[in-house]
């Protein structure tokens, strides 16, 4: 029987939590909770017991049973909350983590936040070109069942011409599988794989759901570095110093999500070689492909391999600004005997999900035949190639901070004098912009990046929203330095 006084009770849960006074506060102003630090100084000295709905609170972020703070001496009914699985605990997705979450709650609250932090065309003006939107009104009524659950055939067809184009080995229409959007197949492509304690080699800095999707089946992430100094390329001494018994595979992301870098064929047929020494699989996410500048060309690195087993992943959401459809595909190419298991895998979890969305399908063949609009954006006076322009210069004029120029993608990822700023946290750094300047950025640990001297802009908006970001960064910079 429990003889235990409201505030023993509530001591006991912080104790065994690990939390402060100044915990409990912070969180209850996370959460719009009237808590501040004398009500939890009269709650623990035992002069007043807290409201109903503030006891409801406490019991939610302790952690303990429903009837933990009851007055009674009746025996405690055995009753948890649901908590999430700790398969999450070391999952990580900040591109939409705690600072978006505070840029919401300020919108919600009437702020205008400028927003440099997420890659989606939409809302900065650019519009699905107008066929494709004539195609799938015009076949929604054929797309009200399920379809084959790797795609349907005209959707596959395409995708296998314009792997042909590529230059991809050894490519059928069972090699392909459509997604809703890229991030599913990820998701799919590594629970099929790995086992707990298995290894995969993702770049530094990463897009994130990479590493967590790694995570999540069990997987564990090794980073390999990408060298700033060096167009931020691949290290390829680094990437074989981290290559062990457990490592299963190599993830290329090219072009680069965050850095806007273009690998070029020499540093490609490098990982091909380690690849093949060290039987390797090679996942490349190549979402990106048709917004390169300058004149370049995108090698997809599957077409270097016709001996390795590849997966290679693309979509329409980035180079026909439709990433709310929710449309990619994945293509198995290369020597598939070495992973005829592993095929078996991704059959039985591409089944068990019955099909990617069909009307999203329906348009692929549209999408990637004829007149490419994307192109009219990645060429001197298009608005993505005139954009990138405008924030690399104006990045580099910022005293503090410079930058790599991005030669794909519509990303860049400056760096910042850590030591001018006394920054040691560069989560703590984007929410001191947000509060200050209502600007929205993702630091560079979001990207699993080890140091906290990085950030990443979307350069999406029109150059008169860029101009304004910028100069606001400037002003906040020009006078920053964390506590």
């Amino acid at each position: 029987m429990s003889t235990q006084t409201f505030a023993q009770k509530l001591q006991k849960a912080m104790d065994d939590r690990g939390l402060r006074q100044a915990d409990i506060v912070r969180l209850a102003q996370k959460d719009g909770m009237p808590i501040g630090r004398s009500h939890i100084s009269q709650y623990l000295s035992g002069k007043v017991k807290p409201r109903s709905e503030i006891t409801d609170y406490l019991t939610y972020i302790l952690g303990v049973r429903p009837d933990y703070f009851q007055d009674n001496d009746e025996p405690w009914q055995e009753k948890a909350f649901f908590r999430k699985s700790h398969k999450l605990d070391n999952v990580l997705y900040d591109v939409r983590g705690p600072v978006v979450e505070l840029a919401r709650e300020m919108e919600l609250s009437g702020t205008h936040i400028l927003k440099l932090n997420i890659g989606n065309p939409a809302p900065f003006g650019f519009r699905t070109p107008d066929e494709i939107i004539y195609d799938m009104s015009s076949q929604l009524t054929d797309c009200e069942g399920y379809s084959d659950s790797k795609g349907l055939f005209s959707a596959r067809k395409a995708i296998m011409q314009y792997a042909q184009l590529k230059h991809l080995p050894n490519v059928t229409m069972e090699d392909i599988y459509t997604g809703n959007g890229v991030s599913e197949l990820i998701n799919l492509s590594m629970s099929a794989l790995l086992d707990n304690g298995d290894e995969i080699l993702i770049p530094s800095p990463d897009y994130p759901l990479w590493t967590a999707c790694a995570t999540l089946a069990g997987g564990k992430a090794v980073h390999y570095l990408c060298d700033e100094e060096n167009n931020w390329y691949p290290d390829i001494a680094d990437i074989r110093s981290k290559i062990t018994s457990r490592t299963k595979a190599i993830v290329v992301i090219n072009p680069n999500n965050p850095t806007g870098s273009l690998y070029p064929q020499e540093i490609l047929q490098q990982i091909v070689d380690l690849a093949r020494e060290y039987h390797l699989i090679i996942f490349s996410d190549e979402i990106y492909d048709r917004l390169v500048m300058d004149g370049l060309k995108h090698v997809s690195i599957a077409s270097l391999a016709d001996d390795i087993f590849c997966v290679t992943f693309s979509g329409l959401s980035k180079s026909h600004m439709i990433a709310g459809y929710r449309v990619g595909w994945m293509i198995l190419s290369g020597n598939k005997k070495l992973a005829s298991d592993y095929i078996q895998g991704i059959n039985m979890l591409s089944n068990m999900r019955l099909c990617s969305n069909v009307p999203g399908q329906s348009i692929i063949q549209t999408a990637l035949g004829g007149h490419q609009s994307v192109n009219n954006y990645i060429v001197p006076g298009g608005r993505i190639y005139e954009q990138r322009e405008f924030i690399y210069d104006a990045v580099n004029r910022i005293s503090g901070l410079s930058a790599y120029k991005p030669q794909a993608a519509f990303y860049i990822f400056p760096k910042i004098d850590t030591a001018r700023f006394n920054i040691h946290d560069d989560e703590q750094f984007a929410l001191d912009l947000l509060k200050e300047k209502k600007i929205l950025i993702v630091h560079g640990k979001g990207f699993n990046w080890n140091k906290p001297d990085h950030f990443r802009i979307v350069y999406l908006p029109r150059i008169e929203i860029l101009k304004e970001c910028m100069e606001k960064m400037a002003d906040f910079l020009a006078g920053y330095r964390q506590r």
